[in-house]
């Protein structure tokens, strides 16, 4: 579990990394960010995972989400791991679009040739991307969060779901709240899992809560002015599911705000403020 630092930068009396490391369940590099707190020596710290959207790396969120100061004050380290697996080899959308392939794992394990030897997000994000913080980083792994945006939010959404337990809260930006039911998550999940729509449930967090699974409570900001809202995000799914079965949720339509990182970073810390309160103890 050896990672090699790409670079440091001091911020806000703590230390922003990014990292390098071979995977071995996507079989390629992969690269990673972590901010670490200032915080005194021996202890260890809570844990927020942020999943960024289609065609995101590690580095949109460190470099425009705003999220160290409120990191700093709040006592929590960060993690912005990529989308998707990278490099020679590894397989692109036919016709280099920016919806499937490259930049766009969609945080699935996939069973389709030729994408199922190297896009396996889910297991990264889940299995061998933890282990690695837990060695080299001063993170307490009984206190994580999980947060993220587009995409990002189908991921932090439903691998919550699917892990009861290992997170304490959960959160999301402009959720991609159902796959089954959108043109982006139609392609993905056909993409990477084939045509069985069945095996997609296991990847959409309207089916996952309709099948059973809970969250403690639930945090989700969608703006009002997002031009993919109706076609692709569909918000109005989640709430609708959470009020049927009496998921607690606190979904929030904030006018005028779009898709970008203007929005995400604007109710960063109010997402962090509400993590770090669960994570506390």
């Amino acid at each position: 579990m050896t990672i090699e630092t790409v670079s440091t930068n001091v911020a806000f009396g703590g230390v922003q990394g990014v990292y390098r490391h071979a995977s071995a369940v996507t079989g390629t590099d992969m690269t990673f960010s972590v901010y670490v707190p200032p915080h005194e020596k021996g202890a260890v710290l809570p844990v927020v995972w942020f999943l960024s959207g289609l065609t995101c790396t590690h580095a949109n969120v460190t470099e425009k989400g705003e999220f160290r100061r409120a990191c700093a004050e709040l006592g929590l380290i960060f993690i912005a791991p990529d989308t998707s697996p990278r490099g020679e080899g590894v397989p692109d959308d036919a016709e280099a679009a920016y919806d499937f392939g490259l930049g766009a794992g969609f945080y699935v394990d996939a069973t389709q040739a030729p994408f199922d030897q190297h896009y396996r997000m889910r297991d990264y994000i889940e299995n061998e991307l933890p282990a690695i913080i837990a060695a080299h980083f001063p993170a307490d792994m009984q206190r994580q969060a999980i947060m993220g945006h587009s995409m990002g939010g189908h991921g932090s959404l439903t691998i919550s779901l699917r892990n009861p337990g290992r997170f304490r809260s959960t959160s999301a930006f402009s959720p991609i709240v159902s796959p089954l039911n959108c043109p982006w998550g139609e392609k993905a999940l056909g993409g990477y899992i084939g045509r069985d729509r069945a095996q997609w449930r296991a990847y959409d967090s309207v089916a996952l809560i309709a099948d059973g699974a809970r969250l403690p409570d639930l945090l989700v900001d969608q703006g009002g002015g997002d031009n993919f809202l109706e076609a692709q995000l569909k918000t109005h799914l989640l709430t609708e599911q959470c009020a049927a079965v009496g998921q607690p949720a606190t979904i929030r339509m904030q006018p005028g705000y779009d898709h970008s990182y203007y929005f995400i970073s604007t109710f960063m810390g109010e997402h962090l403020t509400w993590h770090a309160e669960r994570l506390k103890g």
